[in-house]
């Protein structure tokens, strides 16, 4: 028997005495890649499946460009967050017209109508908002003068957000 038998153990010791060929290591192990550039998840490469960006791009969008905004508006398509909440859009949207349908906000803000309507309860259960239903229509009315809700900008008021945003037309 040669000597690398009596230095393995067991089963694999004894199919080595028989055959001195057997490898060490299972071939049926799959093996991962190792990246020295890379310190997290112990230097292991891993894809996110999203494109690699072009080199030099850091992923964003100039606010000069205009393309940042809501998901529904035009020229968002590379657009992945914006500075205001749904909430916030859904605010301004109805403030420009009272009487707006809720489906025609969904569409604009790039929400579903049922994500719209808990977002109009939220307003309306901080005081922001109230609803006066108008035969079949509803209409809203702002409360203009209530605080925003973050310590960070409790001491400006929804209408300064609102006056920020007024839309000109042109």
């Amino acid at each position: 028997m040669p000597a690398t038998a009596h230095s393995r153990s067991g089963l694999e010791g004894r199919l080595a005495a028989e055959n001195d060929t057997l490898p060490l290591v299972n071939p049926m192990k799959k093996k991962t890649q190792v990246s020295s550039t890379s310190g997290a998840a112990g230097g292991r490469k891993r894809n996110s499946g999203r494109p690699a960006l072009p080199s030099g791009s850091a992923g964003t969008t100039s606010a000069m460009d205009g393309s940042a905004g809501s998901a529904g508006s035009a020229g968002s398509a590379g657009a992945r967050w914006t500075f205001l909440t749904n909430h916030s859009h859904v605010l301004i949207l109805i403030s420009r017209n009272p009487d707006v349908v809720l489906r025609h906000v969904a569409i604009q803000v790039g929400i579903t109508e049922r994500a719209v309507q808990r977002i109009i309860a939220d307003l309306e259960e901080a005081g922001i908002l109230e609803r006066e239903k108008v035969g079949r229509q509803n209409h809203y009315r702002i409360n203009v003068n209530k605080p925003l809700r973050h310590a960070i900008e409790s001491h400006r008021t929804i209408g300064d957000l609102l006056s920020l945003t007024e839309f000109n037309g042109g």
